[in-house]
């Protein structure tokens, strides 16, 4: 009966130690599930595409690239044609010859009027101070200060004549400024390295202001927009540490860094009420792939590739323990 009693007392032992360590097992597993140390998230890798547009409307004179071509910033991609632009250039470089020569007569003849007045000047001073002493008529007192004042308009003319002349030198200059920019303009170049993803213009076509030559795929602004939910999404920290795994090679994570965390909930229900209409809500996550590792590869680069983000939650976690293929 002893012995009977002991086992059953063991058996309650080892029956409320199994149950201990099953809720702290389950205990364990809730912290995990809660509060894990990585995350996934299914998504597909991204990049910011740009269009090559022109600034003013024109002819499309010759197009230096194609579709699938890899550029580098500066290169040229398309010529508009430039012949009106010329045309203007050279008629605006004529009409300032023209004033530069306006200007210069101007100037010459300004010294000319200020040299007439200063005689006329000392002319009235020596006729003024003879009249005030009674020796001088007043009929040549009048004359001499009229020529003076004569003089005096005529130097304010030159001068005005002079700021005319420089102002419409300005107003060409610009001119010319504007149409340097427009020929400039003309040629259209990759702002960033890339590839040609769509050429939308050919040559001899005709564009209108604004109007899209091709569109450039920038490759050294990759990344994977993928989603998560809620209380996931909550613990994901600006700059976290993110391996993108991709389908076609699962053998070679690819480091990115968490870079957007959306603010506003995606597939929201209509109405959240129950918990289990709140875990529907998921976040949109945005990880880019460091700019300098997309130079070094960029021939590699394949825009599309779906894969999936794994992010760590926990910066002091190891990479081993993460559940990656």
């Amino acid at each position: 009966m002893k012995k009977k009693k002991w086992i059953i007392g063991v058996i309650v032992l080892l029956v409320i130690a199994a149950a201990g360590g099953y809720l702290y097992w389950d205990y364990c597993h809730d912290q995990e599930r809660l509060h894990p140390k990585f995350y996934s998230g299914n998504g597909r890798l991204e990049a910011t595409e740009v269009y090559i547009a022109t600034k003013n409307p024109g002819r499309v004179e010759k197009v230096y690239v194609k579709e699938g071509d890899l550029v580098k910033v500066g290169d040229k991609l398309v010529q508009m044609q430039i012949t009106t632009l010329e045309a203007e250039k050279a008629e605006v470089e004529a009409n300032l010859i023209v004033l530069q020569g306006s200007l210069e007569m101007a100037k010459a003849t300004l010294a000319e009027k200020e040299s007439n007045l200063a005689n006329t000047k000392r002319d009235f001073e020596r006729q003024e101070k003879l009249f005030r002493q009674n020796a001088q008529s007043e009929k040549i007192y009048d004359k001499a200060l009229a020529d003076m004042r004569k003089d005096q308009a005529a130097v304010r003319y030159a001068k005005a004549s002079i700021l005319s002349a420089e102002g419409m030198i300005a107003a060409e200059k610009a001119k010319l400024q504007r149409i340097e920019s427009d020929i400039k303009d003309s040629l259209l170049v990759a702002t960033y390295e890339g590839r040609i993803q769509y050429q939308l213009a050919h040559e001899g076509e005709v564009l209108s202001a604004g109007g899209r030559a091709m569109n450039l795929v920038n490759l050294t602004d990759v990344y994977m927009t993928f989603f998560l939910p809620t209380n996931i999404a909550a613990q994901v920290m600006l700059g976290a540490e993110v391996k993108l795994v991709f389908d076609a090679a699962p053998d070679d994570p690819v480091d990115a860094k968490v870079t957007f965390v959306d603010p506003v909930a995606q597939f929201t229900p209509k109405s959240v009420e129950t918990r289990l209409e709140r875990e529907k809500l998921m976040f949109r996550i945005k990880a880019h792939v460091d700019a300098e590792l997309l130079r070094k590869y960029i021939d590699d680069v394949k825009v599309g590739l779906p894969g999936v983000a794994y992010v760590k939650l926990d910066p002091n976690a190891d990479w081993k323990d993460c559940p990656m293929p």
